[in-house]
């Protein structure tokens, strides 16, 4: 079967794309109108005129004003539905209960999109609350979108466009700054000016009404002029439309955020100001890192690294070689370093060696380089020659200091001319400079600025962006580093069997597990856990305590009770029966005068676990006001919360993601051996993360969930697995809320809805079902499958085949968010090989703004005319029902009869246009 083109890999899709985005009418309107519009000095509603008229952007102003016939001069209009032209975008600076009737005016009148600059909404409280409600139901009615309210409104530079209240236009640039402060806008634009910062955009996003992060990002992620996003942010607002917008953009262009709310205080006074709650900060630092967003603390930090990111290649690793004509600064470079998570590298014999040629006799011979106070341009350059080749080294720092013997313009002439010829010595390393001194070292700035190398007043301060740079870096790697397949053991995770227990809990009133039950919903996701008997009674205890063998462990067994320690309830290391006796005993007693008889259910039996050789783990979730379930990870055991050694991410995991939730904790360390001790099964560690990590997405009645302890063995011993949960609780939801209520994760988790078995018309036996990110190994032997006419029709070019299989294109075909895109592939087991082969792949990619997609379909050489192609295309059309899509299109070669027919026989109409075939199926 021949393929036709995915809009998504090919240019003019980009053009396409951009005529069709949504927020086009707000960015590059042709028509304005100003309703509200007024000649009274001061107003709002005569400065957005104003700026609107003294700015030309090459389209039409219409002031709206009931009361007037003219405004500053221009003709006036009583109300929207009289001008005589079609409006793009109006802006709105009327009182706030005026705004839903004005809303409804606009859908009358076929307004694309609106502004609202007006306050008096969800910050003061219910009243606002209704009106914002009242307005964006009118608008969804009318497919109009809105920025705001109570924002500064926005400009675009580039084009002279300024619909905001502001007292000048930004300069254009190449950064685009969104930010939900108008006062910091206003801050933000005086600065600009002083310091020749310009932007593609400038945005005040206001309280997100409709448009949210997720918009402005993906306009901003296909905006050409647009190199670097920065934001200000109070509320994340719908966090799956943040991070899914986030994840997809930031490997192409920086994302950098400065958040406000880190402290309690300051949390609440941004709950005050956008009327909107805060999650943990914790939380929020875990999802920007799996969006690949870097967070600074700082408004500097936040253009410096817009700029520096634009500039300089991303580190590979962490560390930096320092070169200086001075000690202190130096010493001063290294200790910011090494506070702020960087390293310094460690100079390798042959680079000393090679050093030793072009330096003094004195030089440090170590990291810092110190080249002495009397070194020349050439001494810098030759220097920096040498390190840029050491393997060991991720980036360098370059500190000049003025000295009677120093040249700072010579200086970073020679580093100019040296960076410009011999470019590819860099190996994308980054180089960053501090000259330090003032005035006198202000032309050797420009120099090095204007050649790409970003200075910095201070050392201290280049190392700070440094390693905001390697944690950019780290970011996005481990987004996009292909993980390890999990070999799931058969039939796991039995959902069936999680679900039967909560339902159970549910039936008898309750929304406590019991420990048993807990520890069941972990084993029927592959967590292996002690063996846990119950016992209702003295005796009962003894038998069960006889079975399996002495020592043992009794522990409360409650429907209610969450936290068995606090109540009495457990007992240790029993030896004997009589032991198991007492101890029956004193847990009943102790529950019953702490809490009272009705508490106690009897006890559960379990063998005394040996902790030697092992570590005390924790492993849990609980929910996030914006983020819904979020896992945690570090030090276990009944010190849990004296360490407070852990480690947030957001679900769901896969091994990559999993190793690296394991690095960020201290208990890292010696999970990999230390002081002679072996290292715990960190693969073993992982794969338990990733299935903890489905159980909680998959599961949506848990609302906590704890494993603690989690003993990691170090020492393997018979007939024990060498992770074992001891103990599990588990919270869930009140039965009368409704499943749809509940929270969701914030990244949707892997689809297995769309997972089918199928037959192709040979018998041969497939599944079909969605792709995933350990499947890009399967990626790359499936494009070794395909004919060059295959490619052709893909692609509507050829491509070679090293472009094909380069990780860097497939991570974003196997990498993919299933809220925006759903990649479905045949997998097929070969039971000679027992290898897994892709047979086809069919995306449907959602369009950014609307409720449409565009399909792609490729199948392998070997497996076409054989019904394949026509069977993962009628499961694409399911799943755009399923997600409630309107249409689905795609653009297919006129020479591609094959798909033609395809397309027709699932239902898509074919229409000849402009020499390409468009498909087109309307859904929902």
């Amino acid at each position: 079967m021949l393929t036709p083109i995915s809009l998504t890999t090919d240019p003019v899709y980009d053009i396409l794309r951009s005529e069709r985005q949504p927020l086009s009418s707000i960015f590059a309107p042709k028509t304005v109108a100003v309703i509200g519009a007024s000649d009274r000095p001061g107003s709002v509603g005569r400065t957005l005129l104003w700026n609107l008229i003294s700015s030309p952007f090459g389209g039409t102003v219409f002031p709206v004003n009931p009361k007037h016939s003219s405004v500053m001069g221009i003709k006036a209009y009583p109300k929207i539905a009289a001008i005589p032209d079609p409006i793009d975008l109006v802006a709105i600076a009327t009182p706030a209960a005026t705004v839903p009737d004005i809303i409804q005016e606009c859908v009358d009148a076929g307004v694309k999109s609106a502004i609202i600059v007006s306050a008096g909404f969800k910050e003061i409280g219910p009243v606002g609350i209704e009106l914002e409600h009242q307005i964006l139901e009118r608008a969804r009615k009318g497919r109009l979108r809105i920025v705001g309210p109570n924002c500064l409104g926005l400009m675009n530079p580039h084009t002279g466009l300024n619909v905001t209240f502001a007292p000048r236009m930004a300069r254009p640039g190449n950064v685009g700054f969104i930010s939900q402060s108008g006062a910091l806008c206003t801050s933000i634009l005086d600065w600009s000016f002083r310091e020749n910062v310009g932007f593609s955009a400038f945005v005040s996003i206001g309280s997100m009404l409709d448009v949210g992060w997720g918009d402005l990002i993906y306009y901003l992620g296909d905006d050409p002029h647009t190199k670097s996003i920065a934001i200000y942010m109070e509320s994340i607002g719908d966090a799956r439309s943040f991070l899914s917008a986030a994840r997809e953009v930031a490997l192409t262009k920086p994302i950098i955020v400065i958040k406000a709310g880190r402290t309690e205080a300051a949390a609440k006074a941004s709950a005050s100001h956008t009327g909107a709650l805060t999650g943990s900060d914790k939380v929020l630092d875990a999802a920007f890192h799996r969006c690949g967003v870097l967070r600074v603390t700082r408004v500097s930090e936040l253009f410096n690294m817009t700029e520096v990111l634009a500039k300089q290649p991303r580190p590979r690793g962490p560390r930096l070689t320092i070169i200086t004509n001075a000690g202190g600064p130096g010493v001063l470079a290294t200790d910011m370093l090494i506070s702020t998570g960087g390293e310094l590298a460690e100079i390798s014999e042959d680079t000393i060696a090679n050093l030793n040629r072009v330096l003094p006799t004195y030089w440090s011979h170590s990291n810092p380089i110190d080249i002495l106070g009397d070194a020349e341009p050439e001494r810098f350059t030759k220097t920096l020659e040498t390190i840029v080749k050491d393997e060991g080294s991720d980036g360098t720092l370059v500190i000049l200091t003025p000295q009677s013997m120093t040249d700072p313009t010579q200086t970073a002439e020679h580093l100019k001319s040296y960076v410009r010829d011999r470019s590819t010595d860099f190996q994308g390393k980054p180089i960053l400079a501090s000259w330090m001194g003032g005035a006198e070292v202000m032309a050797g700035e420009a120099i090095l600025n204007s050649a790409g190398i970003p200075t910095y007043a201070y050392p201290d301060s280049a190392t700070r962006v440094f390693n905001y740079m390697w944690q950019y870096s780290y970011n996005l790697r481990g987004i996009y580093e292909t993980p390890i397949l999990i070999d799931d053991r058969d039939g796991l995770p039995d959902r069936q069997l999680a679900q039967q227990l909560i339902d159970r809990a549910h039936r008898e009133g309750r929304t406590l597990l019991t420990e048993l039950e807990s520890k069941q919903i972990l084993e029927a996701y592959g967590i292996p856990t002690v063996k846990t008997y119950i016992a209702v009674s003295e005796a009962e205890a003894i038998d069960r305590a006889n079975a399996i063998g002495y020592p043992v462990a009794l522990k409360l067994y409650s429907h209610t009770i969450t936290h068995k320690t606090d109540v009495g309830g457990v007992r240790l290391n029993l030896m004997d029966a009589d032991a198991v006796s007492w101890a029956y005993r004193a847990i009943k007693s102790a529950v019953s005068q702490k809490v009272g008889l009705e508490h106690f259910a009897g006890v559960t039996v379990q063998p005394t676990i040996d902790l030697d050789g092992g570590y005390e783990l924790i492993i849990g979730s609980s929910l996030d006001p914006q983020f819904g379930p979020v896992l945690l990870f570090g030090t276990g055991g009944q010190l849990v919360e004296i360490f407070k050694d852990r480690a947030i991410a957001l679900p769901p995991l896969n091994t990559t993601l999993a190793r690296r939730m394991l690095e960020q904790t201290l208990i890292y360390s010696a999970l990999k051996g230390v002081r002679g001790r072996p290292p715990v099964d960190l693969a073993a560690l992982e794969q338990l993360l990733v299935r903890f990590s489905q159980l909680v997405v998959e599961q949506p009645w848990i609302k906590e969930i704890d494993i603690n302890p989690l003993l990691a063995s170090t020492v393997k011993k018979e007939n024990r697995e060498s992770l074992l949960a001891l103990d599990a609780r588990v919270v869930i939801h009140e039965p009368h809320l409704n499943l749809e209520d509940l929270p969701r994760s914030a990244i949707r988790p892997y689809p297995t809805q769309y997972v089918m078995a199928w037959k192709l018309h040979n018998g041969t036996k497939v599944t079909i079902r969605p792709i995933q990110p350990e499947d890009e190994p399967l990626a790359v032997r499936f494009h070794k499958t395909l004919s060059e006419q295959s490619v052709y029709l893909r692609y509507f070019h050829l491509m070679k085949l090293s472009q094909r299989i380069a990780h860097e294109r497939l991570m974003r075909l196997c990498f993919i968010d299933y809220d925006r895109e759903m990649a479905l592939v045949a997998d097929y087991k070969n039971p000679e090989t027992e290898m897994h082969e892709i047979l086809a792949v069919g995306r449907l990619s959602k369009l950014h703004g609307v409720n449409e997609a565009e399909f792609s379909l490729m199948v392998s050489d070997a497996f076409q005319r054989q019904g394949l192609g026509t069977e993962v295309l009628r499961q694409l059309i399911q799943v755009g029902r399923d997600e409630r899509l309107e249409r689905i299109t795609a653009d297919i070669l006129p020479e591609n009869e094959a798909m033609q027919r395809v397309a027709e026989k699932v239902g898509f109409r074919l229409q000849r246009d402009s020499g390409l075939v468009k498909a087109e199926i309307v859904l929902n």
